[in-house]
Parts: C-alpha cells; structure tokens; sequence
C-alpha cells in the first residue's frame, strides 16, 4: 500500500511542501490499506494516519509503513495535521471537497492556519480505475463466490417463499462460503416487483410464472463483485419471454463489445438502441454499467454521459434491463476486465433463461 501513496505524489506532481488529506474511507483503504476511523495525510516525507485509540494498534497492523498519530485530551485530529504540516513546512493541502462537509471543512482551516486549500479533484478515485492483479485477484474471488452462491441458491427456491427470505439465505450462503461481507444491499424482486430497478425484498411471496431478479455480490479483502441474474420459478408468459430474449441479445452484444480503447458511450449506446429498436424504448432508464471495486460503483460509467476510452484492467459491469410497470423486469449483469481486442466474464453462471 505504501506505494500507492508514492504513486500518488508522482501522479498529482506533489512537491515537499504540499501534502494530501484523506477522510473518505474507500481512499484511505486504498492508498493504505486502513480500515478504520480517522484521516490519511500523505506528504513526500510523511505518510500518516491520525485516529484514536480504539484504532491505534489495528493501523499499526494493517498500514507498519504508515506512521500511526492518536489523538488524546487536548489533542485533536486537526490539531495533529497542524503539527505534521508544520514539522514539514507544508503551505498547501489537497483535500476532499466531494466527500468532507462544509462545518469539517471550516475546522480544518480555523485548526490548521496558514494553508492553501485546493481541491483533490478525485486523484485517488482516478488510480483506483485501473486495478493491479492483486486487485483483479480479490474481485476474481468474490465473483466466483457470488456465482457459486446462485448456483446454490437455485436448487433451495420454492414456491411460496419471500423475497426476503430469499435474499437472507443468499447473503448467508456467501459468508459461510468465503465472502468478507456483502458488497452491496441484496435486490431480490419477484413478479410485478421486477420493474422496480433497485428493489428492497419484501413480503411478496413467489408464485409460478414469476420472474425473479437477483442482482447482489459478495466481498472479498475490500473489492466488490456485482451480478445480476433474472430467472423463472415455473413457466413465465409469453411477454416475459420476450422482454427475456430482448435483454439476453442485448446484453450479448454491448459485452462483446467491451475492449480497451472503445468508448464508454457507444457500447451503452449498442444496448440502448437494441432495446429501443424491439419495442421496448424509455423502458430501460439506467447506465449500461459501471466500474467497481473497492466502492461497488466507481468510474468509468458504460452511459450515455461517458465518453472515456476504456482501458486495459478496468473492471465494469454489463447489465441492461426491460422494465415494465405493473407486470415485472428483467436484467441480466456480469462483471468483467477489460482487455485489448475484447474482455472476460468474472462472473460465470450462465445467462441462458433458467426455468425452475
């Protein structure tokens, strides 16, 4: 971790008397590998995690590159940044002016006087896009955890059960078989409940000829997995086949044309047009997709606002949707790596319609 900290200073041109101040959590994660409360400041000559007691001994333990300051009586977080900055004559700190608040800012300033402050402008967010093999590694595993987990889960749903009840055993199925934890809320949404893109499992209770969309991910040493498959407990209607078959080829489509150097845009644009030319248009209304990683939602977007060049390593999800108010859903999601001339599925169960 300790040189993603230097990869930082080379990237933002970081000179000896600037420094960088880190308080979102992800950032902090990323560039040091700390995952507990406080702040991360990062000079050409100190490296630093400010936190208190209940921390301590854990920073020390996961960041022993990482010089650990705890705050006390008298002894503030922003009084400790003060007294770094000065004891290495730093005139100007970057900080997160997307993720602190307003009255955080204002204490920052009355605490640590004297200072320039400049916008991060996403710097860390910026490295984070383009992920190493140790990080491909960790999203590997938890997509094929994620996988596994559907795989099992099909052969447990009957008739009758809740989306609820669906999603708990989903969750357990994956932390009991290797998952750190959930990488996002669970979406669990059966029948009419379909067309709800980011569905809360509820009550409903599953009937024949449902259609049942499950988009979830397990996580794995801090990175995200996310995958979404939509299934049939019994025979679905004919229209629900149909929206099925459009959704399937468009996702086919726009994946194949993820690789290296294609703009963002045009591959959501190759799903978007697919859909709308079938019947369907204004009924799919999110992105294509989007990066993951540490966050479950990350940049690069596959959207009609991104005109980014993918790049080899960047991770992104395809996942377009049919949504149709009052009768139910479909979408159908993989997470995959970028790469030249095309890309690779993480996510491997079959996209084929599966009937229960």
């Amino acid at each position: 971790m300790a040189d993603r900290a230097a990869k930082l200073i080379r990237a933002m041109g970081l000179n000896e008397h600037e420094a960088v101040l880190v308080h979102d959590p992800s950032n902090m994660f990323y560039l040091s590998g700390y995952t507990g409360e406080g702040l991360v400041l990062i000079t050409q000559k100190v490296q630093a995690i400010v936190t208190d007691f209940r921390y301590t001994e854990q920073a020390e333990k996961q960041s022993p590159s990482f010089r650990v300051e705890a705050t006390g009586q008298g002894r503030r977080e922003s009084g400790i940044v003060a007294e770094l900055c000065a004891a290495h004559q730093i005139d100007t700190i970057y900080y997160e002016d997307n993720y602190l608040t307003v009255q955080g800012f204002e204490l920052l300033k009355k605490n640590v006087p004297g200072m320039e402050w400049k916008s991060l402008a996403g710097a860390p967010q910026k490295l984070r896009q383009v992920k190493d093999e140790g990080e491909l590694a960790l999203v590997r595993e938890a997509c094929r955890i994620t996988g596994d987990a559907f795989e099992r889960m099909l052969g447990c749903i009957t008739e009758g059960m809740t989306e609820k009840e669906i999603a708990l055993k989903l969750e357990f199925d994956m932390l009991t078989h290797g998952a750190d934890g959930i990488a996002f809320s669970t979406i669990v949404a059966a029948g009419a409940n379909g067309s709800l893109p980011h569905a809360i499992p509820g009550g409903y209770r599953i009937r024949k000829g449902d259609m049942i969309t499950m988009d979830f991910g397990a996580k794995c040493g801090g990175y995200c997995a996310d995958m979404t498959r939509t299934f049939a407990l019994g025979q679905p209607s004919d229209e629900m086949r149909r929206v099925y078959e459009t959704v399937y080829e468009a996702q086919k489509r726009s994946q194949a044309a993820v690789m290296a150097g294609k703009c963002c845009e045009e591959i959501d644009s190759i799903a978007r047009t697919y859909i709308d030319q079938n019947g369907y248009e204004g009924r799919f209304g999110h992105s294509l997709g989007h990066s993951l990683g540490v966050d479950i939602h990350e940049n690069p977007r596959l959207s009609q606002n991104c005109r980014d060049l993918l790049q080899v390593n960047q991770l992104v999800t395809v996942e377009p949707g049919i949504y149709l108010p009052g009768i139910g859903g479909v979408r159908i999601e993989n997470t995959v790596v970028v790469k030249e001339g095309g890309c690779e599925a993480l996510t491997l169960p079959t996209t084929d319609l599966i009937i229960l």
